[in-house]
């Protein structure tokens, strides 16, 4: 069975406003591509509505209802979508499953310097037009001066990998001079190397006082707002999973990047959303040997992991450091080394929509309990005389994180 590259991806505009866009996915299954779709819709800033899943566990049809923000780039979005398929090979303008053989190759990583005079709102600025020019940020560090200058490390990886370019490092730092609006802004690009080699390090484990802060929060969200049902009755080769949840940003990713890392391939799936903001989720799974779980150890384990996932996919704290206020946020990280995207920028426009400023931050790979996290640290300047409450901080945050309004 062969199918056109061109029809791998389709993207169908709504014709009116209210309604929601349709990207339907026509291409060799594999174990995870849910997972791997759902992340690049979450980074263009979509949501998902619907979804349909079904395989036959070579071939995979997926149907995706999403609504965004009125400047998507579909092109792209479609571009990004078709390459994070597998790979075909073509014979007379007829496109064939063929399996990868290589695992895909580690990005360059670059540093990118500048600095500037500080201002509310800088650094989320900053981090919006590093997403819109598909530089992903790996890791940071923002520093503040006395005299009021911000010097700001960013180490990132370019998507479409032209960063090597004179071109494309004069467009990024022109983009950048452009919102920074400051004559003394000074912004370099230097390669430093690959991701195999910057970020080799071993995690290293946060301090007790912190991970003791993430572990503290095991009881804030209520587990019966989560409802988790597997069934091995209803099909002869598939275990069922029926998941109500409320509904939050990535839901669908979270759900997905769970499987993908317990190796579950997903034969046939339906999410839709409910009123009052509930989800409901329909899903035939089996292992990767093609086999339903039986196991009641194995039930379990994934059923407490997506619960996990859903009822705080990641986590979020401020806390006090002596007369400083610092915002802490835990992202776990899947198997595959990737974390949730966009979380650093959902942190930033935040804080920036609270009216606070960034004193510091930091951005770094940790070990929170038997998982690796993307820890996000993050120490605000409140000004003189002003006092935030540390849980209005907390829940805006949260709500921003989550998509709520």
């Amino acid at each position: 069975m062969g199918i056109l590259q061109d029809d791998v991806v389709i993207i169908r505009e709504p014709e009116k406003q209210d309604e929601a866009t349709i990207i339907t996915v026509n291409c060799p299954d594999k174990t995870g591509l849910g997972s791997d779709l759902c992340r690049i819709i979450l980074f263009f800033h979509l949501t998902i509505l619907r979804g349909d899943v079904s395989t036959d566990g070579k071939w995979c049809y997926i149907v995706f209802w999403v609504v965004g923000k009125e400047k998507t780039r579909w092109n792209l979005l479609k571009k990004r979508l078709i390459a994070a398929c597998p790979t075909c090979s073509s014979a007379s303008g007829i496109s064939y499953y063929c399996s990868d053989l290589q695992p895909p190759k580690p990005h360059d990583v670059y540093l990118l310097k500048f600095s500037c005079n500080d201002r509310k709102g800088l650094l989320h600025d900053v981090t919006e037009v590093l997403c819109e020019l598909e530089l992903t940020i790996k890791k940071v560090k923002v520093s503040t001066t006395p005299d009021g200058k911000v010097l700001d490390l960013f180490f990132i990886t370019d998507t479409r990998e032209l960063l090597h370019t004179q071109k494309r490092r004069d467009g990024t730092i022109d983009k950048l001079t452009a919102i920074l609006e400051d004559i003394f802004t000074t912004i370099d690009i230097e390669l430093v190397g690959s991701e195999t080699t910057v970020f080799s390090q071993a995690s290293s484990s946060l301090p007790n006082a912190i991970t003791d802060v993430f572990d503290s929060q095991s009881g804030t969200s209520t587990s019966d707002s989560v409802s988790i049902v597997m069934d091995n009755t209803l099909s002869p080769a598939h275990t069922l999973v029926q998941i109500m949840c409320q509904n939050h940003k990535g839901l669908l990713f979270d759900i997905m990047r769970t499987l993908k890392d317990f190796n579950i391939q997903i034969s046939y799936g339906r999410f839709s959303k409910k009123s009052r903001g509930k989800c409901e989720i329909d899903l035939f799974i089996m292992q990767i040997d093609g086999k339903k779980i039986v196991d009641p150890s194995k039930k379990e384990s994934l059923s407490s992991r997506l619960k996990t996932e859903l009822l705080r996919p990641l986590k979020v704290a401020v806390v006090s450091r002596g007369p400083d206020t610092e915002l802490l946020v835990a992202n776990p990280v899947e198997l595959a080394g990737k974390g949730r995207p966009l979380v650093f920028h959902d942190i930033t426009l935040a804080l920036k929509m609270l009216g606070l400023c960034i004193f510091s931050a930091e951005v770094g790979r940790h070990v929170i309990g038997d998982r690796e996290c993307e820890v996000y640290r993050v120490l605000l300047d409140e000004g003189e005389g002003l006092s935030f409450p540390r849980n209005k901080i907390e829940k805006g945050v949260w709500k921003m994180l989550m998509g709520w309004e």
